[in-house]
């Protein structure tokens, strides 16, 4: 470990939509000497300069990886996360991986340990409410199995580490965009599959514009975050600001499903919102045999807004882009990607 002079902070899935923007930040953090990342694809740091920054690959499914990469640090961040695959997939990497890396910090004695959680770990009940901040328990939705995991995680997270002498801090994001996470278009697109499977049909849509796809608005208002917002508001946390504990991290503008399909060149479908819930029961009555990326319909069913007072007062976090600025980044990257 460093020590007082400065910061090493070990970094799992660095090479992510989050992970890519939190290297950068803490390259240029003056309370940071070195960072260690480990992922399993390959990835060199000297492509972007980064002379601070040393990458190994490996796999949060091998404990004995974890435990060497955590060994020296003063800080872990834990970012490996799937989002996209099957229950069980998920299920392996989101929760094996996850309690391999708590455990590793708990036998390591690390001094602080941040972890990114998600809106989603809040659940899309009826029963919650549309303005949430961090005392709202987290329930998931077991439906949207991503959800769910976040859940399940936050809880296992507390059975491991809860008694251990370790400053614990847990961001809560909303949906992260911008020109380096191109997610939000992805899982929107193989959820209602908008622009077709393949290139050329994606070409045609194109050529013709009124062919353009629709994406079903219901009229639910929805929170973005800029990936640099969030990797300022990690930074802040590895730098131990605030007090250990829960913080929920959104731009304050919310954008409708009508802005984000006129942002990516789509034509909205106004839908009652009536229509929503019903939809949703489907989904969760069928969700065995139809593609998992349709239980984003349930994130879709209702508005959350997340209150994110504790972050500006507690850690001095404020997000530099609006979340009408971050979609027009977002769509300017996903369209000189070919992905609108």
């Amino acid at each position: 470990m460093t020590g007082a002079d400065g910061l090493t902070v070990a970094v799992t899935g660095p090479t992510g939509d989050i992970g890519r923007s939190l290297l950068g930040a803490l390259e240029r953090s003056e309370r940071v000497t070195r960072v260690l990342g480990m992922a399993r694809r390959p990835f060199d740091p000297g492509v972007h300069g980064w002379s601070k920054v040393s990458y190994r690959q490996g796999d949060v499914l091998d404990p004995e990886s974890v435990a060497a990469l955590v060994a020296d640090a003063d800080v872990v961040v834990h970012l490996a996360f799937l989002i996209f695959g099957n229950r069980e997939q998920t299920r392996q990497v989101n929760i094996r991986g996850s309690r391999n890396v708590f455990e590793a910090v708990a036998e390591a004695g690390t001094r602080r340990f941040v972890y990114t959680s998600s809106v989603a770990v809040y659940g899309f009940g009826d029963d919650i409410p549309e303005h949430v901040d961090e005392t709202v328990p987290p329930h998931g939705t077991e439906a949207f199995y991503y959800s769910a995991q976040k859940a399940e995680l936050e809880a296992l997270l507390r059975e491991i580490l809860g008694a251990a002498a370790v400053d614990l801090y847990i961001l809560r994001p909303v949906v992260v965009a911008g020109p380096d996470a191109l997610l939000l278009v992805d899982s929107i697109a193989k959820s209602f599959q908008i622009g077709g499977r393949w290139p050329v049909e994606r070409n045609v849509v194109k050529a013709l514009p009124w062919l353009r796809p629709m994406l079903p608005d219901p009229g639910v208002a929805m929170q973005l975050v800029h990936h640099d917002d969030v990797a300022n508001a990690l930074v802040a946390a590895i730098e131990g600001k605030g007090t250990p504990g829960v913080y929920n991290l959104a731009a304050p503008d919310p954008v409708s499903l009508s802005e984000v399909a006129h942002a990516l060149g789509w034509r909205p479908l106004p839908i009652p919102q009536r229509a929503v819930p019903v939809a949703a029961a489907a989904v969760e009555r069928l969700q065995r045999f139809l593609p998992q990326d349709l239980a984003w319909v349930n994130a879709m069913r209702k508005t959350l807004i997340l209150d994110t007072t504790k972050a500006r007062t507690e850690l001095g976090w404020h997000p530099h882009h609006s979340a009408h600025a971050t979609l027009r980044e977002t769509a300017i990257a996903a369209r000189l990607q070919g992905l609108v």
